[in-house]
């Protein structure tokens, strides 16, 4: 009789295998990690007790994504899940064509070749996504409507991103529409970060927009101090960064993308093909404006953008 119990667990079935891959680190994920898990464990999944995760973090090196992505296969994960950038689903979808990958992303799915509609996904990719890569042009216009002056504005891209291509086009049609001269510069990592900064000044640059990426989301803290140190109107994408002193942030809220990615997973290990699964979209946006930073760069923040804001930081 004693021995029994262990008998009978020798007998379970082991618990299925996800596969966590992401571009980031642990630290730059934690929040998203946690509502993951969130959105697992009310569809009846909790890590140690009925699922075990692999996890797979790129460092923000996104030349280690497709290795990264063989291992988990190696694995033999049910399912992986890409919860941070286009480059990262792409990584994954190049690496199996059988195994679902769920993912959750701030572009468009369909334009980054990763489903064949949003209703009908229609392989083995599915997830969430949130407008994010396509309102770079409207931070332009938001930051045009901050410093109405600057007739000059740069735009901060990270070239490993495989977004940036597309991005730049759209930024660049609505800076010639607004009559602003854009500048592209670059930033690959922490220590660049700095460089980049220090081009501003010599091409008079009135603002700057900063593209998403996840090294500029790990670093968001470190860019609104640099944008403050080089008197620099900035415009970024969440709330971290205008919290951080930025001047300005645009983005949808990501809180409900990594609860249903999770939910999605859960689906999936109980037997729903992702090809049936249609990709959620979220476009609630969030405008918030740093006051106190637009006081120290001796800006005039209009009552009607004020009142158009969801947040106003004082």
């Amino acid at each position: 009789m004693a021995a029994w119990p262990l008998a009978a667990r020798a007998q379970q079935p082991p618990s299925p295998l996800i596969g966590y891959l992401s571009a980031g680190s642990l630290e730059m994920s934690a929040e998203r990690l946690r509502l993951f898990l969130r959105g697992l464990s009310k569809a009846g999944y909790n890590e140690g007790r009925n699922i075990a995760i692999e996890y797979r973090w790129a460092e923000r090196h996104y030349d280690r994504l497709p290795e990264l992505a063989a291992d988990l296969i190696r694995r033999q994960v049910k399912v992986i899940v890409v919860p941070d950038s286009v480059v990262t689903a792409q990584a994954a979808k190049a690496a199996t064509a059988t195994i679902p990958v769920v993912f959750g992303i701030g572009a468009d799915p369909v334009a980054s070749g990763l489903v064949a509609s949003l209703n009908q996904p229609g392989g083995n990719l599915t997830g969430a996504s949130r407008l994010n890569v396509e309102l770079v042009p409207k931070r332009l216009e938001l930051l045009h409507e901050l410093v109405p002056a600057a007739l000059v504005v740069a735009l901060l891209v990270n070239r490993a991103n495989s977004n940036v291509e597309r991005l730049t086009k759209d930024v660049e049609a609505a800076a010639r529409a607004l009559g602003i001269a854009l500048h592209v510069i670059e930033g690959s990592s922490e220590p660049s970060l700095d460089r980049a900064f220090a081009q501003l000044a010599p091409l008079k640059a009135g603002g700057l927009v900063i593209a998403p990426d996840p090294l500029f989301i790990a670093h968001s803290a470190r860019l609104a101090e640099l944008a403050l140190g080089h008197r620099m109107p900035a415009i970024f994408q969440y709330r971290e960064f205008a919290a951080a002193g930025g001047l300005a942030s645009y983005a949808g809220n990501p809180t409900q993308t990594y609860q249903l990615i999770g939910l999605y997973t859960a689906r999936i290990l109980k037997g729903e093909s992702p090809a049936n699964l249609p990709v959620q979209q979220y476009d609630k946006l969030q405008l918030i404006i740093n006051l106190k930073t637009a006081k120290a760069l001796g800006l005039a923040v209009s009552p009607a953008l004020q009142a158009l804001a969801d947040e106003v930081i004082e």
